[in-house]
């Protein structure tokens, strides 16, 4: 991908969505990738982030790892926080998906793309009705498209785009 990617030029993702759980814990089960240095690539790159603390997730399976926003950093005002300042996680392996939060109608073009879907705990109430999986990136495109749509989350927890 030569140019820069925006949420006007996202393209859509390759092949079917992955099969994934309805209810907790939301978990992709099938389209992991092959390769997992995609999946450490995307960490290293997340955690090299400003402002970001890295800690063992406060609302995800066991070995999820979240990124969790500096209090200085927070948007306050923002539905961008599953629960205290962490605004996304990472799951472990077999999963490699992440759940991330993100105004709702960028949410929903990323949907549309095919790169996620909705929470499905939002139906209940028990998160924001922001939240997505972000699937698992595949291949090298896929982690480019990764990086932003968690770097646009990113910048949601900050409150640099609503």
């Amino acid at each position: 991908m030569g140019t820069q990617i925006t949420l006007e030029n996202l393209p859509d993702r390759t092949g079917e969505r992955p099969s994934t759980t309805n209810t907790n814990p939301h978990v992709q089960l099938n389209q992991q990738p092959e390769d997992v240095s995609y999946v450490r690539e995307l960490m290293d790159w997340a955690f090299a982030l400003s402002n970001i603390q890295k800690k063992p997730s406060a609302i995800s399976v066991p070995g999820a790892i979240a990124m969790c926003m500096e209090h200085e950093h927070t948007c306050m005002s923002c539905n961008a926080f599953m629960i205290g300042t962490e605004f996304a996680h990472f799951h472990p392996h077999p999963d490699y998906s992440l759940h991330l939060g993100l105004p709702t109608n960028d949410a929903e073009i990323i949907i549309d793309k095919g790169w996620g879907e909705w929470h499905p705990v939002i139906k209940k109430g028990f998160l924001p009705p922001n939240f997505i999986m972000m699937y698992a990136p595949r291949n090298q495109e896929e982690l480019e498209v990764a990086k932003f749509i968690l770097g646009h989350s990113y910048a949601f927890a900050k409150g640099e785009t609503r």
